[in-house]
């Protein structure tokens, strides 16, 4: 038991973490994705419910009218940072007329929050909110035409979001995580209930720990160099987060580690416990060969409305749907916000 324990526990936090690179990017342009043309961004902050700064970026149209526009706020992957996925979508859905809101989550990137690199479901799920909070006030904004995008882990935040936040008309989940459930069953629900004790013991021993020596454990990360006997998707976060292709100095998964005892509350805490309730539009997109797909399905299984559509993308893996242009089906999303964004609720 503990040997598949170890194996569970190492596997999951691979994908929490990563170590030293540098960034090869443009002086100008601290993104993993070429610059839009058609778009204005602005550097913003805002505060969530807990008084946690947020930085984000704002996507607006260029050559914007009087007209108040709806407004899509977006965050994840679980590690990542605005200058990545969210913001590639917040620039692509911007240049079809939206205004978007890319934000780094709390604790995360260049938002706030001590201690840095800390995971939590109840905070992260209000950080969607704060961003509705910030996108309701905003004068070229309706506030009752905002919905969400939320990328891997942030897509079970997103959908957690919504089904508090009445304000939320429409919310989109990419390559979707459960990262409350993944973090207490495993990958395929394989972590029994003796094995999450062993698990819940070491995390409580390394609170002590970290206690006594002032200071948090961090976690393993994705490794520096790939030796080739790694599973598959391990390689595809490598490929996105270790490579020029989507590095960036300030992701966690990139350059940095998560606060091992960060696991506790995701054990603790489940999210999506009252997702059946949610009235408000739902489109979730998943690749047909993605690990993960999995987290998607029995999510869209509790919901109910006529206004729910999961959508999944043949040919198409995990981190695919991070930044491949060719797989990412931005007209479906873009007309997706358009409808149900489009009658004032």
């Amino acid at each position: 038991m503990i040997k598949n324990l170890l194996i569970v526990i190492t596997v999951l936090l691979l994908i929490f973490g990563g170590t030293s690179m540098t960034m090869a990017k443009n002086n100008d342009w601290d993104k993993t994705f070429p610059k839009s043309d058609k778009v204005v961004i602005k550097k913003v902050n805002f505060k969530n419910r807990y008084g946690i700064k947020l930085v984000g970026d704002l996507y607006i149209p260029k050559n914007l009218t009087s007209e108040k526009l709806p407004a899509i706020a977006v965050s994840g992957p679980f590690g990542a940072v605005k200058e990545q996925s969210s913001g590639l979508y917040a620039q692509t859905l911007a240049e079809k007329g939206f205004i978007t809101l890319a934000f780094d989550p709390s604790y995360t990137g260049e938002s706030g929050g001590e201690p840095r690199n800390v995971a939590s479901p109840d905070i992260n799920t209000e950080d969607f909110s704060a961003a509705v909070d910030f996108l309701s006030n905003q004068k070229n904004v309706n506030p009752e035409k905002i919905g969400i995008i939320g990328i891997c882990g942030f897509g079970g935040f997103g959908l957690n979001a919504a089904a508090i936040d009445t304000r939320i008309k429409a919310t989109v989940t990419i390559t979707m995580y459960d990262m409350t459930r993944v973090t207490a069953k495993g990958y395929f629900d394989s972590m029994d209930e003796n094995a999450r004790y062993e698990f819940k013991k070491q995390l409580n021993n390394q609170r002590t720990e970290d206690f006594k020596k002032g200071d948090y454990a961090k976690a393993s990360g994705l490794p520096e160099k790939l030796k080739g006997d790694e599973p598959q998707f391990v390689k595809d976060y490598y490929g996105y987060y270790k490579t020029p292709r989507g590095f960036h100095k300030r992701s966690i998964n990139s350059n940095g580690n998560w606060n091992m005892t960060s696991s506790l509350s995701l054990i603790n805490l489940p999210i999506l416990a009252y997702s059946n309730e949610i009235k408000s539009a739902v489109l979730m997109v998943h690749g047909e060969n993605a690990h993960s797909r999995y987290f998607s399905e029995d999510a869209f299984k509790k919901l109910k409305g006529n206004n729910k559509e999961l959508l999944i993308i043949k040919n198409t893996n995990h981190v695919d749907l991070y930044d491949n242009l060719e797989k990412i089906p931005f007209d479906k999303i873009a007309q997706f916000f358009t409808t149900y964004l489009k009658e004032i609720k």
